[in-house]
């Protein structure tokens, strides 16, 4: 039998089931009651692990939580098409299969035959991993023109070879390789 979290136990970057979904705690906030006889209250700010939702959401200090199913597989990226994305498990070799809505925006980020971490549920794939940084090759810019730099912001449009559109400094050009931070889809600099 899975282990109980207590309400009260549980910390930021933890995870729980919460009605048989697991969850992701991203915040939490303790009120201690000044009065005699009051409950301690936790507030928890949690992401939804099958729907990416966030929400917050209040317990008594007592409310128990089981401990989820997750498990994290490393995994290749094979290929994309209307049905979904595909993905080899670097273990078992088994071909795992994740749906658009999945996957999200993560698409722009994918390169044949990248190493991903997937996130697994009772032993489905409820979503992806990405690393903080990617390389991609720029396939189209602007060129860049020497004296475009008295605004200050000295950056041109840029697509790169997954069809992500990213700001670059005016100086990159088209087939270098640059590096993407994945959450905030900003240049991290030339690779």
């Amino acid at each position: 039998m899975p282990a109980l979290i207590d309400a009260i136990d549980i910390k930021r970057k933890m995870y729980f089931e919460y009605e048989n979904t697991p969850y992701y705690c991203m915040d939490v906030d303790v009120s201690t009651p000044t009065a005699r006889g009051g409950q301690t209250l936790v507030r928890l700010k949690m992401r939804n692990l099958l729907t990416r939702a966030v929400f917050d959401k209040t317990f008594k200090a007592g409310e128990k939580f089981k401990e989820p199913d997750l498990e994290t597989v490393e995994a290749s990226y094979l290929y994309s098409d209307a049905d979904g994305s595909y993905f080899m498990d670097q273990e078992s070799f088994e071909t795992i299969t994740l749906s658009s809505d999945k996957l999200g925006d993560a698409r722009n980020f994918l390169l044949e035959g990248a190493i991903i971490k997937i996130d697994k549920f009772n032993g489905n794939p409820i979503g992806l991993q990405l690393p903080e940084k990617v390389e991609l090759t720029v396939t189209y810019t602007e060129p860049g023109v020497r004296g475009n730099t008295a605004s200050g912001a000295v950056t041109k449009h840029a697509r790169l070879e997954t069809g992500l559109e990213i700001r670059v400094p005016f100086f990159v050009e088209e087939g270098e390789k640059v590096k993407v931070y994945t959450e905030t889809r900003e240049f991290a600099g030339r690779a």
